[in-house]
């Protein structure tokens, strides 16, 4: 269920019936993207890996890529797990019985009604309560000018030492964690700030989209750290306040936000590290 939404996936997890491995799958459900991440690994895929003419070969291209990142975060799902199982949270894994109970014909109304206010309400409560006060913050950054610059360039310029570590730049950096909210605002920040702009926008065209990003300083080694980090980060206020209730503690809701973050720091630094050796 991760794979649409890592709220709903957290939620998913209470038919584990072991405490513990109910655990261990609400701190790994993040490594898997949801489809807040989707469209900028596909964008991403296609500008810098594939081209933007489009045509059958490169969709096909496009999709095996998709694929191949895929599958590197449910590798790390089942590395992770098991490195927790051995550590943090050790014990004796349980047996899984499913038991097929009588069937009864659906009832239609019950299940909609279920469905809305038990998942649907309560992933968009959540998300709301952040997002709102989220995207004013957003705003005052970008159209507060301290001096010649906005406090989003500001705060760009202070954390691009850092970011450059990873393969990225300030600006990809701060996106992201202005993105805390929603995972698909990330790439709109990223265009707002290269432009200058007092509000979030979009281009019309991924070729545009690379030009700008080009013209940035991205190279090929910047989008495979910036997939990286998409994969890999901070899961998003939804599925952190989530989390926060699904297991009534705050400490493995940090452990949730740091234990992706952690690992996604030090694969893009290793990977940037690679390329500035041996490329």
């Amino acid at each position: 269920m991760g794979f649409g939404c890592n709220a709903a996936g957290i939620v998913g997890c209470r038919i584990i019936d072991s405490p513990r491995e109910r655990l261990l799958a609400i701190l790994t459900n993040n490594f898997v993207p949801c489809n807040g991440r989707f469209p900028t690994l596909i964008a991403i895929l296609t500008m810098f890996f594939v081209g933007v003419a489009g045509g059958a070969f490169s969709s096909l291209f496009s999709a095996l890529l998709l694929t191949g990142v895929i599958l590197l975060g449910v590798l790390t799902t089942f590395a992770v797990t098991k490195l927790l199982s051995k550590t943090l949270l050790k014990g004796v894994p349980s047996s899984f019985t499913l038991e097929l109970p009588p069937y009864r014909k659906p009832q239609v109304g019950k299940v909609l009604i279920r469905s809305i206010f038990d998942r649907t309400l309560f992933v968009l409560g959540r998300a709301v309560a952040v997002a709102a006060p989220a995207g004013l913050v957003i705003w005052l950054m970008a159209n507060i000018t301290i001096g010649d610059s906005s406090i989003l360039t500001h705060c760009a310029t202070f954390l691009d030492p850092f970011a450059r570590l990873m393969g990225l730049d300030g600006v990809i950096l701060i996106a992201f964690i202005l993105g805390f909210p929603a995972n698909e605002i990330v790439v709109p920040i990223i265009i707002m700030a290269y432009l200058a702009q007092g509000s979030i926008l979009e281009l019309e065209s991924l070729a545009e989209m690379k030009a700008l990003f080009v013209a940035n300083g991205w190279t090929s080694i910047t989008a495979i750290c910036t997939m990286l980090f998409s994969l890999m980060h901070w899961p998003c206020s939804t599925t952190l306040l989530t989390i926060k209730k699904e297991t009534g503690s705050w400490k493995w809701t940090m452990l949730a936000a740091v234990l992706p973050t952690g690992i996604g720091i030090l694969a893009c630094m290793l990977v940037n590290g690679f390329a500035q050796l041996f490329i």
